[in-house]
């Protein structure tokens, strides 16, 4: 009985199996979702690419109007419509990037200008102030020569700069285009604020609602309250600046002093030295030793400004740690380039504003590594018990 039962299942084991021919269901299901995703990511990729601008457009605006909706509110509490005060604020706005465009357009022309016609003299204060101070020996009529030279580097970098006309018209004629849709966005996106909320949370449930309301309360404050500290840092760095640049004779001391403020404070770390590279070039251009003098006024600045003025303006609305700043515009910058360098700023402030007010916060414990250095009354009976206790407390927070 054993044999006959081996040999019949060997019989059916060797048998043809006609379904075992057949493809699994699951392959075609795999196969289809495989190439509609191919496909998704293919349009995606297109639209992307034919959208990539208006999605900075986007962004861009979205972030100004996070930065000008407390003054919108402060104004409209006051009696004035949100689209009168929207385009007031905008309107100054506009009206200094122009002047600032305008300031610093002029200031470059005019140097250049001033630099091709006086040259040689330029050339021999330069050559005569290395030979005198570094003991080198360079002969100023050599270079002068190299530079007229028609067939020089010089002339020929100067020639190949001339068609370079026409393409910056055209760049200057599209940025003017985007800033006004930008411009546009930004102002329905202020002036109909509270319908676009409206309109949002009457699709949500009321503890989703207080939940969206309090996040983009609290976007607007930090954002807003971040840009507006930065600018008035970059306003008190001009006017020192400005004291700075109008004591040494430099040519153009306000649109320099406006440089420096604004690029000083809206590019994060290197910012500083990046802003004071067309102040000490220009002044360098007149004399080496004020050029030497401006570098030590822009260093000496940044102490003072990171020990003592940044910490009493930032007390009160938000500062970033350098390296979220810097890793922030980084990766704006590696993400969209020169625009999202700028949008990093904005963004890591939200949220880092959004992530420090989520979560429960607890007493820090005893510990060296959590402590910061801060200078203790001489006697503790000196102070209250409340007092004594916040203190405690307070330590490295």
């Amino acid at each position: 009985m054993r044999g006959g039962y081996a040999r019949h299942m060997a019989e059916e084991s060797q048998a043809p199996n006609p379904s075992s021919d057949r493809m699994p269901r699951w392959v075609w299901k795999a196969s289809l979702v495989f190439w509609l995703g191919f496909l998704a990511t293919i349009l995606f990729r297109y639209a992307y690419s034919r959208l990539s601008s208006l999605l900075v457009i986007g962004l861009v605006s979205l972030f100004l109007s996070l930065a000008i909706e407390p003054g919108v509110g402060v104004l409209a509490r006051r009696g004035w419509r949100r689209g009168r005060a929207t385009m007031l604020i905008l309107l100054g706005l506009l009206l200094g990037v122009v002047i600032f465009i305008a300031a610093i357009g002029t200031l470059v022309a005019t140097q250049v200008a001033d630099l091709a016609q006086n040259s040689d003299r330029y050339v021999n204060r330069t050559v005569e102030f290395l030979n005198d101070n570094f003991g080198a020996d360079i002969d100023a009529q050599k270079v002068n020569d190299s530079i007229q030279d028609p067939d020089g580097r010089v002339q020929k970098f100067i020639k190949g700069q001339q068609g370079a006309a026409l393409k910056l018209s055209v760049t200057a004629l599209g940025l003017l285009l985007q800033g006004f849709s930008i411009m546009l966005f930004t102002f329905y996106m202020v002036a109909d604020g509270p319908k676009l909320r409206r309109a949002i949370c009457s699709r949500l449930k009321p503890d989703r609602q207080a939940r969206v309301l309090s996040t983009w309360e609290l976007a607007i404050e930090k954002t807003g309250g971040y840009l507006y500290s930065r600018a008035l840092l970059a306003g008190v760095s001009a006017l020192v600046h400005w004291v700075a640049f109008q004591s040494l004779g430099t040519a153009a001391p306000v649109a320099l002093a406006i440089w420096v403020g604004l690029i000083s404070q809206f590019i994060p770390v290197i910012g500083t030295y990046i802003a004071g590279v067309l102040p000490v070039l220009i002044t360098f251009i007149d004399s080496p030793v004020k050029a030497l003098v401006v570098i030590l006024v822009i260093i000496a600045y940044q102490q003072l400004e990171n020990f003592l003025v940044a910490p009493k303006i930032t007390a009160r609305t938000m500062e970033i740690h350098p390296a979220i700043s810097f890793g922030s515009a980084i990766a704006g910058g590696a993400l969209l380039g020169p625009v999202g360098a700028v949008l990093g700023l904005p963004v890591a402030a939200m949220a880092v504003a959004l992530v420090g007010a989520a979560g429960e916060r607890h007493e820090l414990i005893d510990n060296p590594l959590v402590e910061m250095a801060e200078k203790k009354p001489r006697r503790s009976h000196d102070l209250s018990p409340g007092a004594r206790r916040r203190f405690r407390r307070g330590r490295g927070v």
